[in-house]
């Protein structure tokens, strides 16, 4: 009797790739949090480590630190474009569904989408632009909601909410994230009632979308 050696060949075939998609995701977890807590400069020795893989494995999977920013930074982008969507669809105001939002994309640390802030980050990459787009459109519309609603003051953006958060969700240089979470929500609850309509202030400037962020000139 003849075996067909084909199906443990496929599965065989599909291991590696099984392994090598999760070793992946571990790096690009590992770098999101060695990002957040060290910022863009952090030694890839120290993201190999805290994913558990090899210095070899990480460069197989990127090719050097910028691209492993930028995966991170899509990544990141991609998830808090999905945690605005879903909050929006299910929350029955718009300040419950930005709250919701809020506090989510601080949980997920989408701080580590500061680089896109500053000039480490290559502004113009198409994928980046266009996963831009798709997290304004997704936090516009929160906003959108709750300003035709009166419970938004009419006066901000996206930009203007994903700046503060991944400001205000990030610790500060050399303390790292113990005991941080618990001051970055207070931070950001005030930050929410600051939005509040109507208004106690008059901001200085226009608000901010994240095409202005990408691309501030």
């Amino acid at each position: 009797m003849t075996v067909d050696a084909a199906p443990a060949a496929r599965v065989r075939a599909h291991r590696p790739r099984a392994d090598a998609a999760r070793n992946r995701e571990r790096i690009v977890t590992a770098a999101r949090e060695a990002i957040v807590e060290c910022g863009p400069e952090v030694p890839l020795d120290e993201v190999a480590r805290r994913a558990g893989v090899g210095n070899a494995t990480l460069y197989r999977h990127f090719a050097d630190r910028g691209d492993l920013i930028r995966q991170v930074t899509l990544a990141v982008m991609a998830h808090a474009t999905r945690l605005a969507q879903d909050a929006l669809a299910e929350e029955p105001d718009a300040f419950s569904a930005l709250s919701r939002f809020v506090f989510e994309a601080a949980q997920e640390r989408v701080s580590a989408l500061c680089p896109l802030l500053s000039d480490v980050f290559d502004r113009q990459d198409p994928a980046v632009a266009e996963q831009t787009e798709r997290l304004n459109q997704a936090v516009g519309a929160i906003i959108g909601r709750g300003q035709s609603s009166g419970q938004l003051r009419p006066d901000i953006a996206a930009g203007d909410v994903m700046v503060a958060l991944t400001q205000l969700s990030r610790p500060l240089p050399g303390t790292g994230c113990a005991g941080f979470d618990r001051y970055a929500h207070r931070h950001l609850q005030l930050f929410l009632d600051g939005l509040r309509a109507p208004a106690r202030s008059v901001l200085v400037g226009t608000a901010a979308t994240l095409e202005d962020l990408r691309d501030p000139q």
